[in-house]
């Protein structure tokens, strides 16, 4: 009898171990809708340009010499030149998420002699770069510095289109100020003029490029030359008459998160300003001022070019070598001096046969858009 009791506990023993183990699930046997470690990032290389928003770049411009002088009693002459840049990226409803604005004012200056007077060598800045020693602020009504400005009417187009920015309602308070903005939003931040602003940016959504995925951040580079200008002179019986050269090389480009050039556009503002041998203007001041890029084949580079290649060809050959690069890898680019109006033109197989002009200031130009980068 006790061992037939003995018999019977132990079956009932093994008959609970085994319906305990059917109910415990192995760990092979996951639910189907655990998503395995690896498989984190499955949403592909389209999650920075979802995050940042950026499908397009486009870099705008505006170039006046309306505020040239003439030569006029104790007037001096004067070639002045306004270059409005701007860099714009747009999401895929064309809507504004990165914006940069700035404004080269450029002064060449002449004697009564007609020479010139300003530093043919020296380094000149924008309004951004200025800062407070632009001194707008002695002026302002609203105790704001132009860049202080600048950088509220850049904020209020984020997340707008080009047809909101343009139907902004604004005011005229005088003859230098047609275009003032007169929305609660800005009339205690914005006083200055913003149709040359709007403008640009309009300019810069019609010419804008695709970006690739991986835009994180967008630069606005520049330098500003006024080496080329000149004196009044005669040697030989040449007379040469004065002229107010300012060349601004301007650079729009997205970087990626590890520095790397997504997309660059590369253009080049080369504005003259001429004068009579009496230091009157002889240039259209209302007239229209094209940079290489617009200029396209009028700007007639291909007839000395070995390669036949016009400007606007070659720069962006350029700009599509920068693509995937960091600034430092374009830096390193190896260049030869061909003369001294080309003392670093490039010297690598990818671009012997495409580019043959000096890109000194074009590099130097997307280093200062990386440093600028927001």
């Amino acid at each position: 009898m006790k061992k037939t009791l003995s018999i019977f506990l132990v079956l009932i023993l093994m008959a609970t171990m085994l319906i305990g183990c059917s109910t415990e699930k192995p760990a092979d046997n996951a639910p189907a809708d655990t998503t395995p470690a690896d498989n984190t990032s499955t949403e592909g290389d389209n999650s920075s340009q979802e995050e940042t928003g950026i499908v397009k770049m486009g870099l705008g411009h505006i170039t006046s010499i309306a505020k040239s002088k003439d030569l006029d009693g104790e007037t001096l002459p004067l070639g002045q030149v306004d270059t409005i840049i701007t860099a714009v990226a747009f999401d895929k409803d064309g809507k504004v998420v990165k914006v940069t604005i700035d404004n080269a004012q450029t002064k060449v200056n002449f004697d009564k002699d007609l020479q010139v007077t300003s530093d043919l060598n020296a380094e000149y800045k924008t309004k951004v770069e200025l800062g407070p020693e632009y001194g707008m602020i002695k002026a302002s009504k609203i105790q704001k510095e132009w860049f202080e400005q600048i950088a509220e009417l850049e904020k209020w187009m984020i997340g707008k289109t080009i047809d909101e920015i343009k139907a902004m309602k604004v005011k005229k308070v005088d003859d230098n100020h047609p275009s003032v903005p007169d929305v609660p939003e800005l009339t205690s931040l914005v006083t200055i003029s913003i149709e040359g602003y709007v403008a640009a940016v309009e300019e810069a959504f019609n010419n804008a490029i695709d970006v690739n995925p991986g835009a994180e951040t967008l630069g606005l580079g520049h330098g500003v030359s006024i080496g080329k200008s000149k004196g009044y002179s005669i040697k030989d019986d040449k007379e040469t008459l004065p002229l107010a050269q300012v060349d601004t090389v301007m650079v729009a480009s997205a970087f990626d998160k590890d520095g790397k050039v997504v997309a660059a556009l590369i253009d080049n503002a080369q504005t003259k300003v001429n004068f009579d041998k009496d230091g009157k203007v002889t240039t259209d001041k209302a007239g229209e001022f094209k940079t290489k890029v617009e200029l396209g084949p009028e700007y007639g580079m291909i007839k000395a070019s070995k390669i036949g290649k016009e400007w606007f060809e070659q720069s962006k050959a350029l700009a599509d070598w920068m693509t995937g690069k960091t600034v430092d890898e374009i830096k390193a680019l190896k260049v030869k001096k061909v003369d001294d109006n080309h003392p670093s033109v490039p010297d690598v197989p990818e671009l012997t046969s495409l580019v043959t002009m000096t890109v000194q200031d074009y590099i130097a130009a997307v280093a200062e858009a990386f440093a600028n980068a927001k």
